[in-house]
């Protein structure tokens, strides 16, 4: 049985990891809606972009366009986006699990992988693990900004363009709510999805007319168009990361309460069997001595 000044301590320090979670997750909440609000502001700009990119996809010579061209598969890279601290549930778990399914799904079929992260979380994981990496990027989410998918972006394009590798997948946690977030296998590079996007379009808005011409405007488009689908993927993230955080603290801080609730209530019943047992020697003394 402990004593109850351990039992004090225990229960002294539970409070204090209480407090600690209580100020996370009130941290957590103010950084999520920032970060909402952007995500929700760049969603409606990278869906429009990718409809333009589609309508013009279908109005010129894909071969005439290098981030176009659809090669054979042989070499494939997957970016995976993770955060860079933790304490944030099964947010970087559930990436990383997925990543790992997904590279071995790819080297079942035969093609050679690479890998590329974003945070410190993915370069904990697969340093440790078989697949060649590439290239990391590490602290992004500190102060997220344009440049960030800027940044990204210009390397992923140089990349295919050399043809270091002929498909690129993302995968990361799309945010859906401040408790839900869904891990996505995205394909950016080449973009299949150009013609199921380009026919919902036209079935909506009609033809479109270009100036300049298709082909400059669309050279022109392309590379901003991947820059712009780096930063969203960074927003989506950093949104579904908070969420999971405050989620994950919210938790902590209840299971904490529970905690405190049964260690005061067995201290009690501790102490009051020891004051019991103090009285019962000292009716046993007296009576001894009778």
């Amino acid at each position: 049985m402990p004593s109850l000044q351990a039992l004090r301590r225990k229960i002294g320090s539970v409070k204090n990891t209480q407090k600690i979670t209580k100020a996370m997750k009130m941290v957590a909440a103010a950084k999520l809606k920032r970060a909402q609000d952007r995500i929700l502001a760049a969603r409606p700009y990278g869906h429009k972009m990718r409809e333009v990119i589609a309508d013009l996809g279908l109005r010129v010579n894909r071969a005439a366009h290098p981030l176009l061209q659809k090669r054979a598969a042989r070499n494939v890279e997957v970016l995976v986006v993770t955060s860079d601290r933790g304490l944030c549930g099964a947010f970087n778990a559930n990436i990383l699990r997925r990543a790992g399914e997904f590279l071995r799904e790819c080297e079942a079929r035969g093609v050679k992988v690479t890998v590329s992260f974003v945070g410190r979380k993915g370069r904990e994981f697969f340093r440790r693990r078989q697949w060649p990496i590439r290239q990391q990027w590490l602290g992004v989410f500190d102060r997220l900004t344009y440049e960030h998918g800027l940044d990204i972006g210009e390397d992923l394009i140089e990349q295919f363009t050399k043809g270091t590798f002929d498909e690129l997948y993302v995968i990361y946690n799309e945010f859906k709510s401040a408790i839900q977030q869904r891990v996505i296998v995205e394909k950016l590079f080449p973009i299949d999805a150009l013609d199921g996007t380009a026919e919902a379009g036209a079935v909506s808005g009609g033809s479109y007319e270009y100036e300049p011409d298709e082909d400059e405007l669309l050279a022109a488009l392309l590379p901003k168009h991947f820059q712009t689908q780096a930063f969203r993927v960074l927003l989506e993230s950093s949104a579904a990361e908070q969420g999971a955080r405050m989620a994950a603290m919210d938790g902590a801080t209840r299971n904490a309460g529970e905690l405190i609730k049964k260690l005061t209530l067995y201290y009690n019943k501790t102490r009051q069997a020891a004051i019991t047992k103090e009285l019962m020697d000292i009716v046993g003394g007296a009576e001894a001595l009778r």
